[in-house]
């Protein structure tokens, strides 16, 4: 059975779930207000082999890194490790958003396009939105073609203080 390490941490934006296994590998990250969101991905992912929450205190040093990523130190996101379910095209997608540069962003278009399928900006943006580990891997830095902050799990509001704070400039 997999055992998930959790705990709750305060941020500027609110509080934030930080989930691990006991590989210190984070499996999910989610805002406090959208915690049955992580709850239903969690359960889609890891309900077919078993798992159990247990409370933890700092799990491999992440709820730390995390507020380094707050506090400016913006590069501590990259030494994350990650591991979670999904269709092989999420992770496809998944792996993409990680080598999305901090303080550079792309749209839907450009990652379908990267990712060798021309015209499946949709399906981009749904991988997206499923995304069960926000900040690591970082959903935010995906916009609309016309540069608009559209939909982000924790709101449009983070997704701009998110960039705000990662040095991309909003017009």
């Amino acid at each position: 059975m997999l055992r998930l390490l959790e705990e709750k941490i305060a941020t500027p934006l609110g509080p934030l779930w930080v989930v691990c296994d006991e590989l210190f590998r984070l499996r999910a990250i989610e805002w406090e207000q959208y915690r049955d969101r992580m709850e239903q991905l969690l359960n889609i992912h890891y309900r077919h082999e078993g798992y159990e929450r247990v409370s933890a205190t700092n799990p491999g040093g992440l709820s730390d890194k995390l507020a380094d990523y707050f506090a400016g130190n913006l590069a501590v996101i990259d030494t994350l490790e990650t591991a979670t379910g999904g269709t092989p095209f999420q992770r496809e997608v998944w792996q993409a958003l990680r080598a999305i540069p901090c303080g550079q962003v792309m749209h839907y278009g450009q990652l379908a396009a990267q990712l060798g399928r021309p015209g499946a900006a949709r399906a981009v943006g749904a991988a997206n939105g499923a995304n069960p580990i926000s900040i690591v891997v970082p959903c935010h830095r995906v916009i609309g073609r016309n540069g608009t902050l559209t939909g982000y799990a924790g709101g449009v509001q983070r997704k701009e203080w998110l960039l705000r704070h990662e040095g991309y400039l909003l017009l």
